[in-house]
């Protein structure tokens, strides 16, 4: 597998440390890796206008006119695949993580085992995201990659999946819990969540990236958290 990487970080020293972890990290889990090394957050968009297809990205939120959680709120726009690494030297950023489903941050001086651990995941995620769902509707086998479902609700005998359209299938909640893999979360009875696409949870709700809503059940509170806490 090959994997295309980029760092983003105004820091000259930083830069070239992180590209030769990343080298490191290649070799021990056997990937063949493409790295590019951007000093702003423009230069890098001036390159992804070209080049799109970036699988991971070591970004530094500290930089200059534009900052690495302006850059990746606007990558997260067109692109919800790659795998967002935030860098920093503060804790007040963690937040910010949620709306653009970061995969975690890592605390400058960054130590090599963490970050080792932190692309082997990400790796990991990249591979999941080849997973696709299949459903016969109408005569016709339709697709769905599971990176794109965002959370599926059931009504009766009929589930619906919310992915980059809306399906609705004859089928068990339970069913389709059993195709999904661990960035999924049940809601009670009624639905399931990814989890990579929540921005926030209440006592009441879990909300969405994309503004939905969904009812959360009386003490499943502290469950959720847990799960997203996991996850990252």
């Amino acid at each position: 597998m090959k994997y295309k990487i980029a760092i983003c970080d105004d820091s000259a020293a930083d830069r070239q440390y992180l590209s030769d972890l990343v080298r490191q990290w290649a070799v021990g889990a056997r990937y063949a890796v493409q790295i590019s090394a951007f000093a702003s957050a423009e230069q890098f968009l001036f390159h992804y206008a070209e080049e799109s297809d970036y699988d991971i990205l070591l970004l530094d939120i500290e930089m200059g006119a534009m900052d690495g959680v302006t850059l990746a709120k606007q990558l997260r726009r067109d692109n919800d695949t790659v795998q967002i690494v935030f860098i920093t030297g503060y804790s007040d950023y963690i937040s910010e993580g949620y709306e653009v489903a970061a995969l975690h941050y890592l605390m400058k001086p960054v130590n090599a085992d963490k970050l080792f651990s932190v692309l082997t995941r990400a790796a990991e995620k990249l591979s999941k995201n080849e997973k696709v769902l299949h459903f016969e509707l109408g005569g016709e086998m339709i697709r769905v990659p599971i990176y794109q479902v965002r959370y599926a609700d059931v009504s009766g005998n009929y589930v619906t999946i919310h992915a980059s359209s809306d399906l609705t299938v004859k089928m068990t909640l339970h069913e389709l819990e059993n195709e999904l893999d661990d960035r999924f979360y049940r809601v009670g009875r009624s639905a399931i969540v990814n989890l990579t696409q929540i921005s926030r949870v209440t006592k009441t709700d879990i909300k969405l990236n994309d503004g939905a809503a969904i009812p959360l059940p009386r003490g499943a509170y502290d469950g959720v958290n847990r799960a997203i806490i996991n996850m990252r």
